[in-house]
């Protein structure tokens, strides 16, 4: 007797302790990690402190913060394309939400299905459905959303419309009203940045020319862009681009905000990381320092993007990764991420009290308004079409004909496939 229960207990011990090294790796992490995103800058703040939670967390692993700078990662996405193809991908790497994502790696395969961590986490319920519908597939949901940004927001400084004598334009028939008054006081209009924030402001041009049911024909192929709806957006589009900075090209996206702030400039349409940048870095109060409004003509409506992270396929150090993953998804990342980044979050059990008025604002627009998604930022179209768009947009920079612009925009959605 003595003799078996001697051994039921050496069974025990030996059971227990070939567990708990297992048990002990699955919670103590070590090596690498390297993050891929192109926030460096003003949006770095945002970063570091979602890293300093996963530090928190895992002391032993080293993390490196690979950032590319360029805005809406236009440098970023060209390198990590190098790296994908050449079988050298990062452990996890940012990207918009939708079909920059779905309609380029994964249907090429190079990314893992994360269905298993949603559900291990809870995310199926904390995630609106329909985001989780945007990420994800029939055969399985391929990133995490850090954040939803808006993109078609108006900037202004209260204190300068004031002074200048001019309201918020409600349409952009009343901003084109009101820019000549504003130019004959050596004020720019409309601030205006590098060629990617032309796309931006064009998809808030073309979403108030088209309304929101015709934007969304376009990207699933029931409205064409050579219609007489999609050349007219093109032709008002180049009436707005007649009230902007003529150095355009050679600022970033920030420098085109300092113009508003400086009061070199009356507005700029830019997404909601503007108010990210007037609050974090240049400590501007909002509502009073600096104030919003939706883009011209898209009042009740909310053109939305998101960033997220996945898992590419062969992780160096995937483990590390799925951990960086879970940081992100989770409460106290979001919370802690978006006041700083100017976002809201993603997760529908946000303490909104961590947010300031701007974001505030946002949320409870995102409750209530119609939803459409940017082309600008990844979630209308896949990167056939986003890349191409680029050299239309550069195009119509130079020749302002609103028909060509419009044909060459069909043919590109032609050759990128969408709506089929």
């Amino acid at each position: 007797m003595k003799k078996t229960l001697a051994k039921i207990c050496f069974v025990l011990v030996a059971a227990f302790m070939l567990a708990a090294p297992q048990g002990a790796q699955a919670k103590k992490l070590s090596g690498d990690l390297e993050i891929f995103s192109w926030w460096a800058g003003d949006e770095g703040p945002a970063l570091q402190a979602l890293i300093d939670i996963y530090k928190q967390k895992h002391p032993d692993v080293n993390v490196i913060n690979a950032t590319v700078t360029g805005g809406s990662g236009v440098n970023a996405r060209a390198v990590l394309k190098t790296r994908m193809l050449g079988g050298e991908p990062p452990d996890s790497f940012q990207v918009h939400a939708g079909q920059e994502l779905i309609g380029t790696w994964v249907e090429a395969d190079r990314m893992e299905d994360l269905t298993f961590l949603f559900k291990e986490q809870g995310w199926m319920d904390v995630f609106p459905e329909g985001l989780i519908k945007l990420i994800g597939t029939d055969k399985g949901i391929w990133s995490v959303p850090v954040n939803v940004h808006r993109s078609n927001v108006l900037w202004y400084v209260p204190a300068n419309l004031k002074k200048w004598g001019v309201d918020v334009p409600k349409n952009w028939e009343e901003f084109i009203k009101i820019a000549p008054k504003l130019k004959k006081e050596g004020v720019v209009p409309l601030a205006l940045a590098q060629n990617w924030t032309a796309n931006h402001l064009w998809e808030s041009v073309a979403l108030a020319s088209l309304g929101p049911d015709n934007w969304d024909a376009l990207w699933n192929g029931t409205l064409r862009f050579d219609s007489e709806e999609g050349v007219k957006a093109w032709e008002l589009f180049g009436k707005v681009l007649e009230y902007t900075n003529p150095d355009a090209s050679s600022l970033s996206w920030q420098q085109a905000t300092d113009m508003v702030i400086d009061g070199r400039a009356a507005f700029n349409v830019m997404g909601d990381w503007a108010a990210g940048y007037m609050a974090t870095t240049k400590k501007m109060e909002p509502g009073k320092d600096f104030g919003w409004a939706a883009s011209p003509g898209t009042n009740g409506e909310f053109l939305f993007l998101a960033d997220s992270f996945g898992l590419p396929k062969g992780a160096p150090h995937r483990d590390n990764a799925i951990a960086w993953l879970k940081v992100l998804g989770s409460k106290e990342g979001s919370d802690t991420f978006n006041p700083l980044k100017g976002s809201i979050s993603a997760r529908t059990d946000s303490d909104l009290s961590k947010y300031n008025a701007y974001l505030q604002s946002a949320s409870a627009d995102f409750g209530k308004d119609r939803v459409v998604g940017s082309l600008a930022h990844g979630v209308a179209a896949n990167e056939t079409f986003m890349s191409g768009f680029a050299s239309v947009m550069e195009m119509f920079l130079k020749t302002n004909n609103a028909k060509a612009a419009a044909m060459a925009c069909q043919q590109l959605a032609d050759k990128a496939g969408l709506g089929k």
